[in-house]
């Protein structure tokens, strides 16, 4: 694990990491959040909790405990009246870019307000990062509460949780930040390794991220999500057969079947309507290229 020089109070070391944490009415859980945070054995130097103009007691809750503890500020980004997924939380992550206090970082983190995790999960992902010089992006594996126990939500190992998302600071310059896009977290990954750094996600105890919002649903509902997730993947630039695929795949989570008939159908519309593309030059053929893959080992299966 790597040395830290400073301590936060209470026993907590500091990292070179300022996380930016975009919230929009999360009332009912950024308290999880925040516990989880002050309660690392390693916290941020800075901790940039963006209200996206929220409705409720967000910001109050944020504001009793940046009053206790230093290294967290909430700061205000403009309302632009509705939730907007995927480029709204890239906006006011970058919004939160700018209110950054801390001149020098090594580390950037974006964190939603409605996880919660164990006290060893930063200093878990640094032994990641100490581990692998080449190493851009991080996360735990993701979970949800279910019937008094925790189901995992499906996500390769290649793949980061774009709910906490740990960045080496220099590989995130270099891919240009996050898109403002709803497959922002699909894109970044993909880049990064195009670019020659490599990203994971892994399960551990100390490691374990857990979502108390089932994955898609933040707006209006979960079926709208799933339409949304296939026109994401159609501008990603997704092979029509790992589109195809990843549908299917899709049916056995919730809703169950139509879930996945929908990454489906929301791909094939955007195809119809042939909305524009990610066309950053190379990254559709890479992309397509690692799909195929993919589902060519899949075909053959484990030797």
């Amino acid at each position: 694990m790597m040395k830290n020089s400073a301590s936060a109070g209470m026993g907590a070391h500091v990292a070179p990491l300022v996380i930016i944490s975009p919230v929009r009415d999360e009332a009912e859980l950024i308290a999880r959040t925040l516990d989880s945070v002050v309660a690392q054995t390693v916290r941020p130097v800075e901790w940039v909790i963006v209200d996206d103009g929220s409705t409720d007691e967000t910001a109050a809750i944020v504001q009793r405990y940046a009053d206790k503890y230093p290294f967290i500020r909430l700061v205000t980004h403009p309302d632009r009246g509705f939730r907007k997924l995927g480029g709204g939380v890239v906006a006011a992550f970058k919004y939160g870019l700018t209110q950054i206090a801390t001149p020098n970082h090594d580390y950037i983190g974006k964190l939603d307000g409605d996880m919660s995790f164990g006290p060893q999960y930063l200093a878990t992902m640094f032994q990641a990062f100490s581990a692998d010089p080449k190493l851009a992006a991080v996360s735990g594996k993701t979970f949800r509460p279910e019937n008094g126990g925790l189901v995992e939500e499906t996500m390769i190992d290649e793949q980061v949780a774009g709910q906490f998302k740990l960045y080496r600071w220099s590989a995130y310059c270099e891919i240009g930040g996050f898109v403002e896009e709803v497959m922002w977290d699909g894109i970044d990954v993909q880049l990064a390794r195009m670019k020659g750094w490599h990203t994971m996600s892994f399960d551990h105890p100390d490691a374990r991220l857990i979502h108390h919002r089932l994955m898609g649903s933040s707006d209006k509902n979960v079926l709208r999500g799933r339409l949304r997730w296939g026109r994401g993947i159609y501008f990603m630039g997704y092979h029509p057969l790992y589109a195809l695929a990843s549908g299917i795949f899709r049916m056995r989570e919730k809703p169950l079947i139509i879930g996945g008939l929908l990454i489906i159908a929301g791909y094939i519309k955007a195809a119809l309507q042939q909305i524009p593309r990610y066309e950053y030059p190379g990254f559709r053929a890479y992309l397509q290229n690692w799909q195929i893959n993919k589902l060519k080992a899949l075909v053959k299966g484990p030797r």
